[in-house]
């Protein structure tokens, strides 16, 4: 256990678009963020992507998944030797999420990383939470809120990441803590980027619809839009979460659609999961920050703000790195877990209690 006080941390994220991994050290105490530090990123390539995509719904054991986990431990080794922390949060990468039924699957073993590294690693962050009845996402809700109140933030706001899963945080910085009754709710809006990115892939041979360029050529098919907002996920009341394989009929829904359109309509999907979400919200939030891939998508930030009454913005416009925010989450809970403070709680996802999950790997 850390001693409280002042702690460097440098955390990790290696999203569900399968680009590579981020990097970032901040300075906390566990409650409070107390400074941003350096961050890094390392991409994957396109054969180490092949081969993680291929392990995408595996569990541990099951062939492939192996030769994923060499490449993620390898990936996040090379980014971390070169940035400082005295803990690292290592999240893993994330192959399979049934909280329900078989639990969920981070790949990458921190006490490896650790030996590597030589210093001390906290990981397998969702497990605990999904022991005790919990969905075990989303976690960076509790950073959200410490972002918040570093920011100075005076009303309720919502946390937008667009990342391969879309996820919302509603926080009240007014609040004394995340753990605190109203304080916060959080839960997995629906699909974002990784429907659209396996479109693009499929269809174009590249990652992304950089710019949103192919997407603003096309038109939304509003049939298309009807069937998916009929799935019935968007009717559970949160929280809730999901793995990035749970919208695959997307693709189905816009099979016979030239890309332009199909682009265009899968946007619009991503945008309008995040509006369906958006009623759940305790209070009307007077902005949302978003960060994640999907802000650099000016068509999807536009379709999702046309429809809200507040700004809907990067989260640098309160001077934090969207690209580097959930790197920076997991340092913080890094911290939170090695000083015994809580990681996740029922509003965030409805895990029966208070529960700070995540397992501490010494060298």
């Amino acid at each position: 256990m850390l001693k409280p006080g002042p702690v460097t941390a440098v955390g990790t994220m290696s999203g569900t678009s399968l680009d590579g991994v981020d990097a970032a050290v901040i300075d906390t105490d566990g409650r409070r963020i107390l400074g941003f530090g350096a961050h890094g990123y390392r991409a994957y390539t396109p054969a180490e992507q092949a081969v993680l995509r291929a392990a995408l719904g595996c569990w541990p054991g099951d062939m492939g998944v192996a030769a994923a986990t060499d490449i993620i431990e390898a990936a996040h080794a090379e980014v971390l030797r070169d940035l400082p922390g005295d803990i690292i949060g290592f999240h893993g990468q994330t192959l399979a999420h049934d909280p329900t039924g078989r639990g969920t699957h981070q790949a990458g073993d921190g006490a490896r990383l650790a030996r590597a590294l030589g210093r001390p690693v906290v990981w397998d962050f969702r497990s605990a939470d999904v022991r005790m009845g919990g969905q075990g996402a989303p976690l960076a809700p509790f950073f959200h809120f410490a972002a918040a109140q570093w920011a100075g933030l005076d009303a309720p706001v919502a946390f937008l990441n667009l990342g391969g899963v879309g996820n919302l945080t509603w926080a009240d910085p007014r609040a004394a803590g995340p753990e605190v009754e109203g304080a916060i709710l959080a839960f997995d809006t629906g699909p974002a980027n990784a429907p659209l990115n396996d479109l693009m892939l499929a269809r174009r041979g590249v990652s992304h619809d950089a710019g949103g360029a192919l997407a603003a050529t096309g038109r939304v098919v509003e049939g298309a839009l009807e069937l998916f907002l009929d799935e019935g996920y968007f009717l559970k009341i949160p929280p809730k979460s999901l793995d990035r394989n749970d919208f695959s009929v997307m693709l189905d829904l816009v099979r016979e659609l030239p890309d332009a359109d199909a682009a265009a309509t899968m946007t619009a999907m991503a945008a309008a999961a995040v509006l369906q979400g958006m009623q759940y919200c305790p209070a009307p939030p007077v902005a949302v920050y978003a960060c994640g891939g999907g802000r650099h998508n000016p068509v999807m930030m536009a379709m999702i703000s046309a429809a809200l009454d507040c700004a809907v913005v990067p989260v640098e416009e309160i001077g934090l790195n969207g690209d580097m925010l959930e790197a920076q989450a997991f340092a913080y809970l890094a911290v939170r877990v090695a000083m015994g403070l809580p990681t996740s709680c029922p509003a965030t996802t409805g895990v029966r209690a208070l529960v700070g999950g995540g397992i501490v790997s010494t060298p």
